[in-house]
């Protein structure tokens, strides 16, 4: 078994799951060599989240029903409910069925030429609960269907003032 250790900050939570691995290994009598790394491994970042912590993120403007407009970020394929719980959007009964398809509350009204943008037409799922919503326009969509691209930067959506959870 090889174990990589990075050389980075997180060098000493690595270095504890190496010893607690070995205390393992030791338990059900496996025994593990040690052996140094060649500097070229040692110095080479591993770690599997970089790449996703450095996409690159898209902003979307929610305008509420007072006028007020709300920002949040996001990254590719996040959807437009994962902008709102992930930048702490208080939005009221938002997304109550985070994103099963199973209410209608994640209801979102956009203008035509981003409606026409997204890359895919709502399903016959999604507009069985869009039928359920308040305020149906023809550009309506569930937030829990539309994924963030570089194309939808700069998104402005429009949420509507009544939310109806068809689950209730």
């Amino acid at each position: 078994i090889f174990i990589i250790v990075p050389v980075t900050r997180e060098k000493l939570m690595a270095s504890i799951v190496v010893r607690s691995v070995r205390a393992s290994l030791k338990l059900i009598g496996l025994h593990v060599q040690q052996r140094p790394l060649p500097k070229i491994i040692q110095y080479r970042n591993v770690a599997t989240a970089n790449p996703i912590l450095n996409k690159k993120e898209y902003e979307v403007t929610f305008v509420l029903p007072n006028g007020n407009k709300v920002k949040g970020k996001g990254k590719k394929g996040d959807t437009l409910l994962d902008v709102v719980v992930n930048n702490n959007l208080d939005f009221d009964g938002y997304g109550a069925c985070e994103g099963t398809l199973t209410c209608s509350t994640c209801h979102v009204i956009l203008k035509k030429a981003d409606y026409d943008r997204l890359s895919d037409q709502p399903s016959e799922e999604e507009n069985d609960m869009l039928d359920l919503a308040y305020g149906l326009s023809e550009t309506s969509r569930l937030g829990c269907q539309i994924e963030l691209s570089e194309e939808l930067d700069g998104l402005e959506v429009i949420v509507p003032a009544g939310v109806n959870d068809a689950r209730s």
